[in-house]
This record gives structure tokens, sequence and C-alpha cells, in this order.
């Protein structure tokens, strides 16, 4: 099946997919690379260095800037804007804009220079987009905020409301985290919990961190580790967390000081949505070590699925 231009539409590129569709008043310039079954709406202008899949739908309206790419199957909503330079006047090679595979971005969407869409990630339409955006995740608002993530079911209720849960080990769907509740001792003079290391906290730890201060829109974790374990309480405000063992996730909401989250090695994890006065306090069992960090995602996925 050949490509097909609409009479009305400008096409100067020589590399069209098969059965890609071509509509009114678009023009593709010199230089431009579309693959197969896309169908590229009318009022749209395509520039030279710009890298299309196969299977993309490119709503009305749509401009791409030189060094654009975007992945297989993916969606742009009519009217989405993408940034040509970084605000400073660079050249497109530093501030190319990637969409990969599956990505949804909807309508009058801004997208700024230099961004990357996550695989299978979903922008809300008039999202303003000014910071990259982590595979799966579902972002809206101005500036864009990740909310939730398209593939990592919320926790069942037992699991998230801690007054439902015995004290002690809940387990998850994600192969060794669990959820914990510590107890909660209340008293005139104030409120004390507790844990002990190696008995409610799985292990001994040897090192603690805390995060505080995180805008809401920010994206933390992002890594797995090798062989440290992790244990995670938000004494104040609230956060989110998924985590993800390569083949299952599931998301959590941190937002009492009596709960605590327990991850193993080997399990990927993100932590969002921040509020104003969270602060996360973790627990680690190794020391920091850089070379325990899997902090890419297919090569997490490629060490979990390979190991016994």
């Amino acid at each position: 099946m050949t490509a097909m231009v609409h009479p009305l539409a400008e096409c100067r590129s020589t590399s069209l997919g098969s059965g890609t569709k071509i509509w009114q008043f678009s023009i593709i310039e010199t230089g431009a690379i579309i693959g197969a079954e896309c169908n590229i709406c009318s009022h749209c202008l395509v520039h030279g260095g710009v890298v299309v899949g196969d299977r993309v739908t490119i709503k009305n309206g749509v401009e791409l800037p030189p060094g654009t790419e975007i992945g297989d199957d993916a969606f742009i909503g009519p009217n989405a804007s993408f940034a040509a330079t970084n605000g400073r006047g660079a050249a497109a090679r530093d501030a190319r804009i990637r969409v990969l595979k599956g990505a949804s971005i909807g309508g009058g969407a801004v997208i700024a220079a230099g961004v990357t869409i996550g695989e299978n990630a979903m922008i809300g339409a008039g999202a303003v987009v000014t910071l990259s955006v982590p595979r799966n995740a579902i972002v809206v608002g101005n500036p864009a905020r990740i909310i939730g993530y398209s593939d990592a079911p919320a926790a069942a209720a037992p699991v998230l409301a801690p007054e439902r849960m015995p004290i002690g080990a809940t387990p998850s769907n994600v192969k060794g985290v669990s959820l914990h509740r510590m107890p909660l001792i209340e008293d005139i003079r104030g409120n004390l919990t507790v844990g002990e290391f190696e008995r409610s906290v799985p292990f001994a730890a040897r090192r603690y961190f805390m995060v505080v201060g995180v805008p809401s829109l920010e994206t933390r974790g992002e890594h797995a580790h090798r062989e440290c374990e992790e244990f995670l309480i938000c004494v104040t405000g609230s956060c989110r967390v998924v985590a993800d063992d390569g083949e299952r996730r599931q998301e959590f909401r941190l937002d009492s000081l009596d709960q605590g989250l327990y991850l193993p090695p080997r399990v990927w994890r993100t932590h969002f949505g921040y509020s104003s006065d969270a602060i996360l306090l973790v627990f680690a069992s190794h020391h920091y070590d850089p070379d325990d960090y899997i902090r890419d995602y297919d090569q997490f996925r490629r060490e979990v699925l390979q190991s016994p």
C-alpha cells in the first residue's frame, strides 16, 4: 500500500511509509521521515529532521520542529505545541523533543524543548510540560504534575488504610514489597510510634536519609537497588510511591507516621505527589554505593527477568 498525500497538501519528503495519509494543507519538509500507517491531519507542519515512527496519529494544527522524534503508536492531539529551542536560542540538536512509543499528548498541550515523554505516558489536554515525563506517568496542569501512572493500579483499601491494617506487615501485589503498620500510642502528653530494626523493620539499618521540600510536580526515586533494602515512612504530610518488580506494579499512598513501606532489592520505585509539608524518612540496609543503583528501567527489567 502506498502513502496517500491529499492534493491540497505539500509533501517534499521522499520517506513516507506504506499506508500513511497526509491530509489537506499540511506540509512535510525535505528530510522528514514518516513511518508506516501514520495519519497526519490537516494544517500540520513537519520540519526536516523530524523522525516519526509507525502508526502515529498527529491531529490538526501541530508543528513539529527540527530534531523531534515521535515513537511508534504515539498520539498527538490537536494544536499541541512543541518548542523549537530551549529559550536561549540553542540549536535544535540539544533541545530536541522525544515522544516515546505509545505516549499520548492531549489537545493544546505545550511541550518544552529538550523534554522526553516516556513510553505510554499520558499528557492531559492543555498541560504545560517543562520537565521530562517518566514512562506510564499521567500528567496534567500548568506546570504539569504527575497525578498517577497508567499501568499502576491503586493498592486495595486494606493496604492503604492503616487504621484497618493489623500491626505488622501486609503483603502487596509486588514481589517482596509489604506495607507495615507500627504501634501508635496516643497520650494526652503526646503520641509515640515505634519500630524495631530486624523486627518490624525487616533489616538492620546502616544509613538513613530524608527527602524534604519536594515540589509536587517533581518525581523522585526512579531507580532500583541490586542489594540494598529500604523502609520508607512519611513522617509529615503525604507522598505516593509506585513499586514495580518488572512484571507487576502497585501504587501506595504514605500519609501516616505509623505506616512504613518495605522495598526489597530489585524493585523499581518512583516517588511523586509530595504534599508541600512532606518529609519522607528512608532507612537503608547498606551504605551508599553508586554501583548498587540501577537507574535505567530497561536495564532493570533485563537484570530482573534474567535472574532466577
